[in-house]
Protein backbone atom coordinates (compact mmCIF):
# COMPACT_ATOMS: atom_id res chain seq x y z
CA UNK A 1 0.00 0.00 0.00
CA UNK A 2 1.06 3.29 -0.47
CA UNK A 3 2.14 5.69 2.24
CA UNK A 4 -1.02 8.36 1.89
CA UNK A 5 -2.74 4.96 2.15
CA UNK A 6 -1.22 4.63 5.00
CA UNK A 7 -1.63 7.77 6.44
CA UNK A 8 -5.09 7.77 5.59
CA UNK A 9 -5.48 4.25 7.39
CA UNK A 10 -4.06 5.58 10.80
CA UNK A 11 -6.40 8.74 10.39
CA UNK A 12 -9.49 6.81 9.88
CA UNK A 13 -8.29 4.34 13.08
CA UNK A 14 -7.45 7.37 15.20
CA UNK A 15 -10.85 9.09 14.22
CA UNK A 16 -12.76 5.71 15.00
CA UNK A 17 -10.69 5.17 17.92
CA UNK A 18 -12.06 8.71 19.11
CA UNK A 19 -15.43 8.28 18.61
CA UNK A 20 -15.19 4.56 21.32
CA UNK A 21 -12.76 6.31 23.89
CA UNK A 22 -15.54 8.71 23.93
CA UNK A 23 -18.38 6.28 24.34
CA UNK A 24 -16.01 4.52 26.78
CA UNK A 25 -15.67 7.43 28.46
CA UNK A 26 -19.25 8.77 28.98
CA UNK A 27 -20.05 4.97 29.68
CA UNK A 28 -17.89 5.27 32.67
CA UNK A 29 -19.22 8.32 34.20
CA UNK A 30 -22.46 6.57 33.77
CA UNK A 31 -23.67 9.30 31.09
CA UNK A 32 -25.02 6.84 28.58
CA UNK A 33 -26.46 3.27 29.58
CA UNK A 34 -26.06 -0.03 27.72
CA UNK A 35 -27.50 -2.13 25.13
CA UNK A 36 -26.73 -6.03 25.52
CA UNK A 37 -24.44 -5.76 27.99
CA UNK A 38 -22.39 -3.23 26.22
CA UNK A 39 -22.41 0.57 26.22
CA UNK A 40 -24.93 2.05 23.87
CA UNK A 41 -24.17 5.20 21.24
CA UNK A 42 -26.21 8.09 22.41
CA UNK A 43 -26.74 10.11 19.56
CA UNK A 44 -28.28 9.71 16.42
CA UNK A 45 -25.34 10.31 13.95
CA UNK A 46 -21.39 9.36 14.20
CA UNK A 47 -18.33 10.25 11.62
CA UNK A 48 -18.72 8.70 8.55
CA UNK A 49 -15.94 6.32 8.64
CA UNK A 50 -16.20 4.40 5.59
CA UNK A 51 -17.29 7.29 3.61
CA UNK A 52 -14.22 9.14 4.62
CA UNK A 53 -12.46 6.37 3.33
CA UNK A 54 -12.97 6.58 0.05
CA UNK A 55 -13.16 10.56 -0.62
CA UNK A 56 -9.43 10.94 0.10
CA UNK A 57 -9.88 15.02 -0.79
CA UNK A 58 -12.37 15.45 2.53
CA UNK A 59 -10.18 12.63 4.85
CA UNK A 60 -7.30 15.71 4.06
CA UNK A 61 -9.37 18.51 4.80
CA UNK A 62 -10.44 17.35 8.16
CA UNK A 63 -7.27 16.31 9.15
CA UNK A 64 -6.20 19.51 8.56
CA UNK A 65 -8.83 20.79 9.99
CA UNK A 66 -8.54 18.97 13.27
CA UNK A 67 -4.80 19.86 13.00
CA UNK A 68 -5.15 23.72 13.27
CA UNK A 69 -7.86 23.25 15.73
CA UNK A 70 -5.21 21.54 18.04
CA UNK A 71 -2.63 24.29 17.37
CA UNK A 72 -5.04 26.91 18.35
CA UNK A 73 -6.18 25.58 21.69
CA UNK A 74 -2.37 24.96 22.31
CA UNK A 75 -1.34 28.34 21.44
CA UNK A 76 -4.76 29.41 23.65
CA UNK A 77 -2.74 27.36 26.67
CA UNK A 78 0.57 28.63 26.27
CA UNK A 79 -1.16 32.18 26.34
CA UNK A 80 -2.53 31.11 29.66
CA UNK A 81 0.89 30.17 31.08
CA UNK A 82 3.31 32.61 29.52
CA UNK A 83 2.24 36.59 30.68
CA UNK A 84 4.63 38.36 29.09
CA UNK A 85 3.98 36.90 25.34
CA UNK A 86 0.31 36.34 26.22
CA UNK A 87 -0.79 38.90 23.63
CA UNK A 88 0.92 37.76 20.61
CA UNK A 89 0.43 33.95 21.40
CA UNK A 90 -3.23 34.72 21.97
CA UNK A 91 -3.39 36.59 18.57
CA UNK A 92 -2.05 33.81 16.93
CA UNK A 93 -4.49 31.65 18.41
CA UNK A 94 -6.89 33.96 17.23
CA UNK A 95 -5.96 33.55 13.53
CA UNK A 96 -5.54 29.80 14.39
CA UNK A 97 -9.32 29.47 15.04
CA UNK A 98 -10.40 31.74 12.33
CA UNK A 99 -8.58 29.34 10.20
CA UNK A 100 -10.27 26.43 11.38
CA UNK A 101 -13.86 28.23 10.33
CA UNK A 102 -12.16 28.68 6.95
CA UNK A 103 -11.04 25.34 6.77
CA UNK A 104 -13.72 23.15 8.34
CA UNK A 105 -15.68 20.85 5.63
CA UNK A 106 -18.94 22.69 6.61
CA UNK A 107 -20.98 21.80 3.21
CA UNK A 108 -19.48 18.37 3.47
CA UNK A 109 -21.84 17.54 6.47
CA UNK A 110 -23.57 14.57 4.23
CA UNK A 111 -20.64 13.26 3.69
CA UNK A 112 -19.01 13.50 7.50
CA UNK A 113 -21.86 12.43 9.61
CA UNK A 114 -23.61 9.01 8.84
CA UNK A 115 -26.66 7.50 10.58
CA UNK A 116 -25.98 5.71 13.63
CA UNK A 117 -27.86 3.58 16.11
CA UNK A 118 -27.26 2.79 19.83
CA UNK A 119 -25.15 -0.08 19.49
CA UNK A 120 -22.89 1.35 16.05
CA UNK A 121 -19.65 0.59 18.51
CA UNK A 122 -20.45 -2.47 19.64
CA UNK A 123 -18.75 -6.07 18.73
CA UNK A 124 -19.41 -9.25 19.15
CA UNK A 125 -18.80 -11.29 22.57
CA UNK A 126 -18.37 -14.39 21.49
CA UNK A 127 -15.69 -15.47 19.70
CA UNK A 128 -15.90 -16.83 15.92
CA UNK A 129 -16.14 -20.01 15.75
CA UNK A 130 -16.93 -23.21 14.45
CA UNK A 131 -19.99 -24.05 16.54
CA UNK A 132 -21.37 -20.56 16.11
CA UNK A 133 -21.25 -20.81 12.71
CA UNK A 134 -22.53 -24.41 12.33
CA UNK A 135 -25.59 -22.76 15.05
CA UNK A 136 -25.87 -19.84 12.48
CA UNK A 137 -26.62 -21.78 9.62
CA UNK A 138 -29.34 -23.46 11.71
CA UNK A 139 -30.89 -20.29 12.31
CA UNK A 140 -30.60 -18.76 9.10
CA UNK A 141 -32.27 -21.83 7.36
CA UNK A 142 -34.94 -21.33 9.71
CA UNK A 143 -35.63 -17.81 9.17
CA UNK A 144 -33.70 -15.86 6.98
CA UNK A 145 -33.24 -18.30 3.29
CA UNK A 146 -37.03 -17.29 2.56
CA UNK A 147 -36.02 -13.72 1.20
CA UNK A 148 -31.70 -14.25 1.13
CA UNK A 149 -32.17 -17.48 -0.69
CA UNK A 150 -29.82 -20.54 0.35
CA UNK A 151 -27.01 -19.06 -0.79
CA UNK A 152 -27.14 -15.89 0.39
CA UNK A 153 -27.48 -14.09 -2.89
CA UNK A 154 -31.06 -12.77 -2.25
CA UNK A 155 -32.78 -14.95 -4.89
CA UNK A 156 -35.36 -16.56 -1.73
CA UNK A 157 -38.32 -17.53 -3.07
CA UNK A 158 -40.20 -14.64 -1.00
CA UNK A 159 -37.86 -11.73 -2.74
CA UNK A 160 -39.70 -11.01 -4.93
CA UNK A 161 -42.45 -9.59 -3.14
CA UNK A 162 -40.71 -7.53 -1.09
CA UNK A 163 -41.25 -4.43 -1.10
CA UNK A 164 -37.27 -4.03 -1.80
CA UNK A 165 -34.63 -6.99 -3.64
CA UNK A 166 -32.64 -8.15 -0.54
CA UNK A 167 -29.09 -7.59 -1.24
CA UNK A 168 -26.49 -10.16 -2.13
CA UNK A 169 -24.96 -10.89 1.31
CA UNK A 170 -21.96 -12.54 -0.87
CA UNK A 171 -20.84 -9.11 -2.36
CA UNK A 172 -18.61 -7.81 0.33
CA UNK A 173 -21.87 -5.85 2.15
CA UNK A 174 -20.62 -7.46 5.37
CA UNK A 175 -17.14 -5.74 5.56
CA UNK A 176 -18.65 -2.42 4.41
CA UNK A 177 -20.57 -1.89 7.71
CA UNK A 178 -20.10 -1.96 10.88
CA UNK A 179 -21.04 -4.98 13.24
CA UNK A 180 -23.32 -3.52 15.71
CA UNK A 181 -25.19 -2.13 12.66
CA UNK A 182 -25.08 -4.80 11.01
CA UNK A 183 -27.04 -6.71 14.99
CA UNK A 184 -29.28 -3.85 14.97
CA UNK A 185 -30.63 -4.89 11.18
CA UNK A 186 -31.19 -8.57 11.74
CA UNK A 187 -33.11 -7.62 15.36
CA UNK A 188 -34.92 -4.33 14.38
CA UNK A 189 -35.33 -5.02 10.72
CA UNK A 190 -35.37 -2.83 8.26
CA UNK A 191 -38.13 0.28 6.78
CA UNK A 192 -37.65 2.10 2.90
CA UNK A 193 -38.02 5.98 2.61
CA UNK A 194 -42.32 5.36 2.74
CA UNK A 195 -41.56 3.06 6.01
CA UNK A 196 -42.46 -0.12 4.41
CA UNK A 197 -40.53 -2.86 5.89
CA UNK A 198 -38.60 -4.13 4.04
CA UNK A 199 -36.72 -6.07 6.24
CA UNK A 200 -38.88 -8.44 9.07
CA UNK A 201 -37.34 -7.51 12.56
CA UNK A 202 -36.12 -10.92 14.71
CA UNK A 203 -35.44 -9.11 18.03
CA UNK A 204 -39.08 -11.46 19.26
CA UNK A 205 -37.83 -14.58 17.85
CA UNK A 206 -33.84 -14.60 17.86
CA UNK A 207 -31.94 -13.40 21.40
CA UNK A 208 -28.85 -11.36 20.54
CA UNK A 209 -26.28 -14.14 21.17
CA UNK A 210 -28.22 -16.15 17.97
CA UNK A 211 -28.01 -12.80 15.66
CA UNK A 212 -24.39 -12.91 16.00
CA UNK A 213 -24.43 -16.45 15.35
CA UNK A 214 -26.46 -15.80 12.37
CA UNK A 215 -23.66 -13.01 11.38
CA UNK A 216 -20.91 -15.68 11.71
CA UNK A 217 -22.30 -18.21 9.48
CA UNK A 218 -23.05 -15.37 6.81
CA UNK A 219 -19.31 -14.53 7.08
CA UNK A 220 -18.45 -17.97 6.33
CA UNK A 221 -20.60 -18.18 3.66
CA UNK A 222 -19.33 -15.35 1.81
CA UNK A 223 -15.99 -16.37 1.84
CA UNK A 224 -17.00 -20.03 0.44
CA UNK A 225 -19.22 -18.31 -2.27
CA UNK A 226 -15.93 -15.93 -3.18
CA UNK A 227 -13.71 -18.71 -3.70
CA UNK A 228 -15.89 -20.37 -5.85
CA UNK A 229 -17.01 -17.47 -7.68
CA UNK A 230 -13.32 -15.69 -7.67
CA UNK A 231 -10.47 -18.11 -6.35
CA UNK A 232 -9.70 -15.71 -3.23
CA UNK A 233 -11.14 -14.17 -0.21
CA UNK A 234 -11.51 -10.70 -0.66
CA UNK A 235 -12.74 -10.06 2.38
CA UNK A 236 -9.67 -12.00 5.10
CA UNK A 237 -11.34 -14.90 7.08
CA UNK A 238 -10.21 -15.60 10.37
CA UNK A 239 -9.58 -19.05 11.85
CA UNK A 240 -12.94 -20.39 13.66
CA UNK A 241 -11.98 -21.63 17.08
CA UNK A 242 -13.00 -25.12 17.89
CA UNK A 243 -11.49 -27.43 20.87
CA UNK A 244 -8.60 -29.76 19.84
CA UNK A 245 -7.49 -32.85 21.66
CA UNK A 246 -3.51 -33.39 21.30
CA UNK A 247 -2.47 -37.12 21.95
CA UNK A 248 -5.74 -37.99 23.50
CA UNK A 249 -5.03 -35.25 25.41
CA UNK A 250 -7.88 -32.57 27.16
CA UNK A 251 -9.11 -30.19 24.69
CA UNK A 252 -7.82 -26.94 23.83
CA UNK A 253 -8.92 -24.06 22.07
CA UNK A 254 -7.48 -23.21 18.16
CA UNK A 255 -6.90 -19.92 19.46
CA UNK A 256 -4.47 -20.93 21.73
CA UNK A 257 -1.93 -21.56 18.82
CA UNK A 258 -1.76 -17.78 17.86
CA UNK A 259 1.92 -16.74 17.40
CA UNK A 260 1.95 -20.28 15.22
CA UNK A 261 1.29 -21.31 11.63
CA UNK A 262 -1.71 -23.71 12.43
CA UNK A 263 -1.93 -26.31 9.13
CA UNK A 264 -5.43 -28.37 9.30
CA UNK A 265 -6.42 -31.22 7.24
CA UNK A 266 -9.56 -32.56 6.18
CA UNK A 267 -8.45 -35.90 7.07
CA UNK A 268 -10.54 -39.15 6.26
CA UNK A 269 -9.65 -42.70 6.39
CA UNK A 270 -8.18 -42.37 2.56
CA UNK A 271 -5.70 -39.14 3.65
CA UNK A 272 -1.90 -39.68 4.30
CA UNK A 273 -1.42 -36.80 7.15
CA UNK A 274 1.94 -36.05 7.56
CA UNK A 275 3.99 -33.49 10.18
CA UNK A 276 5.33 -30.55 9.48
CA UNK A 277 8.15 -28.96 10.99
CA UNK A 278 6.43 -25.88 9.91
CA UNK A 279 3.55 -25.76 11.09
CA UNK A 280 1.21 -27.25 13.85
CA UNK A 281 -0.57 -29.73 12.45
CA UNK A 282 -4.11 -30.60 13.40
CA UNK A 283 -6.44 -33.11 11.60
CA UNK A 284 -10.50 -32.06 10.92
CA UNK A 285 -11.85 -35.87 11.19
CA UNK A 286 -14.78 -36.32 9.37
CA UNK A 287 -18.18 -36.82 11.47
CA UNK A 288 -18.21 -40.47 12.53
CA UNK A 289 -14.38 -41.32 11.89
CA UNK A 290 -13.60 -44.27 14.72
CA UNK A 291 -10.17 -44.18 14.34
CA UNK A 292 -7.77 -44.24 17.13
CA UNK A 293 -6.97 -40.34 17.97
CA UNK A 294 -3.13 -39.73 16.84
CA UNK A 295 -1.83 -36.20 16.61
CA UNK A 296 -3.89 -33.18 17.34
CA UNK A 297 -7.17 -33.14 15.97
CA UNK A 298 -10.83 -31.23 16.09
CA UNK A 299 -13.33 -34.00 15.75
CA UNK A 300 -17.33 -33.90 15.44
CA UNK A 301 -19.71 -32.59 12.56
CA UNK A 302 -19.09 -28.86 13.84
CA UNK A 303 -15.37 -28.46 12.90
CA UNK A 304 -15.97 -29.94 9.57
CA UNK A 305 -19.21 -28.44 8.16
CA UNK A 306 -17.87 -24.87 9.17
CA UNK A 307 -14.43 -25.73 7.05
CA UNK A 308 -16.57 -26.73 3.99
CA UNK A 309 -18.45 -23.62 4.40
CA UNK A 310 -15.39 -21.39 4.53
CA UNK A 311 -13.73 -23.11 1.45
CA UNK A 312 -17.06 -23.72 -0.30
CA UNK A 313 -17.56 -27.25 -0.94
CA UNK A 314 -20.27 -29.83 0.30
CA UNK A 315 -19.52 -31.60 3.39
CA UNK A 316 -18.42 -34.77 1.53
CA UNK A 317 -15.68 -33.14 -0.73
CA UNK A 318 -13.97 -31.50 2.10
CA UNK A 319 -11.72 -34.66 2.55
CA UNK A 320 -8.36 -33.59 1.28
CA UNK A 321 -8.33 -30.12 1.25
CA UNK A 322 -6.07 -28.30 3.74
CA UNK A 323 -5.64 -25.22 5.10
CA UNK A 324 -2.98 -22.96 6.45
CA UNK A 325 -3.12 -19.81 8.69
CA UNK A 326 -0.48 -17.39 9.95
CA UNK A 327 0.44 -16.51 12.98
CA UNK A 328 -2.29 -14.04 13.91
CA UNK A 329 -5.09 -16.05 12.80
CA UNK A 330 -5.88 -15.55 9.51
CA UNK A 331 -6.36 -18.44 7.04
CA UNK A 332 -4.23 -17.50 4.10
CA UNK A 333 -4.11 -20.77 1.90
CA UNK A 334 -5.93 -23.49 0.87
CA UNK A 335 -5.03 -26.57 -1.15
CA UNK A 336 -7.83 -28.98 -2.83
CA UNK A 337 -8.13 -32.56 -2.45
CA UNK A 338 -5.83 -34.64 -4.48
CA UNK A 339 -3.68 -31.88 -5.41
CA UNK A 340 -0.02 -32.78 -5.68
CA UNK A 341 2.23 -30.17 -3.83
CA UNK A 342 1.02 -26.55 -3.12
CA UNK A 343 0.84 -23.65 -6.15
CA UNK A 344 1.27 -19.77 -6.35
CA UNK A 345 -2.50 -19.44 -6.10
CA UNK A 346 -3.49 -21.57 -3.34
CA UNK A 347 -2.47 -18.20 -1.50
CA UNK A 348 -6.09 -17.51 -1.06
CA UNK A 349 -5.92 -14.57 1.16
CA UNK A 350 -3.31 -12.17 -0.28
CA UNK A 351 -2.68 -8.42 -1.45
CA UNK A 352 -4.76 -7.32 -4.55
CA UNK A 353 -1.24 -7.57 -7.07
CA UNK A 354 -0.39 -10.59 -5.55
CA UNK A 355 -0.99 -12.65 -8.64
CA UNK A 356 1.28 -10.42 -9.99
CA UNK A 357 4.10 -10.79 -7.85
CA UNK A 358 7.47 -12.92 -9.03
CA UNK A 359 7.79 -16.52 -8.55
CA UNK A 360 9.38 -16.80 -5.65
CA UNK A 361 12.57 -19.69 -5.69
CA UNK A 362 12.93 -23.12 -3.91
CA UNK A 363 9.99 -24.91 -2.68
CA UNK A 364 6.44 -23.65 -3.32
CA UNK A 365 5.49 -23.92 0.34
CA UNK A 366 8.11 -22.01 1.40
CA UNK A 367 7.59 -19.31 -0.68
CA UNK A 368 3.75 -19.25 0.32
CA UNK A 369 4.79 -19.22 3.83
CA UNK A 370 7.36 -16.21 2.72
CA UNK A 371 4.37 -14.11 0.81
CA UNK A 372 2.46 -14.31 3.85
CA UNK A 373 4.76 -12.90 6.40
CA UNK A 374 5.42 -10.27 3.58
CA UNK A 375 2.04 -9.38 3.11
CA UNK A 376 0.40 -9.22 6.52
CA UNK A 377 -3.43 -8.84 6.69
CA UNK A 378 -4.55 -5.58 7.30
CA UNK A 379 -8.36 -6.22 7.93
CA UNK A 380 -10.11 -3.08 6.91
CA UNK A 381 -14.41 -3.32 8.09
CA UNK A 382 -16.50 -0.49 7.35
CA UNK A 383 -13.44 1.94 6.12
CA UNK A 384 -11.77 0.96 9.66
CA UNK A 385 -8.21 -0.81 9.90
CA UNK A 386 -8.28 -3.46 12.76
Amino acid sequence: MSSSGDWLLRWLQALDQGQRGLLQALHALGLVGEQDGQPAWPWASRLAIELLAIDRALARSLLLTVAVALLAMLLLLLGLAWRRGRRPVWTAAALAALLVFTLAPWGERSLLLADAVPTSFQSSPHAFSAAAIVQGESLYRQHCVACHGSEGSGDGPRAASLAMWPPDLNSGLLGRRREGELLRRVLQGLKDKQQRQTMPAFAGTLSTAQAWQVLDYLQAQAAGQALRERGVWAQPVALPDLPVHCDGGPPRPLRSWTGQRPRLVAADAATALREDPRFVTIALRAPGDSRPAAGCEATGADAWIAFARIAGVAPEALAGTQFIADREGWLRARSAPGQAGWRADDLVCRADDATKAAPMPGDALDGLIARMDQEPVRFVRAGVPH
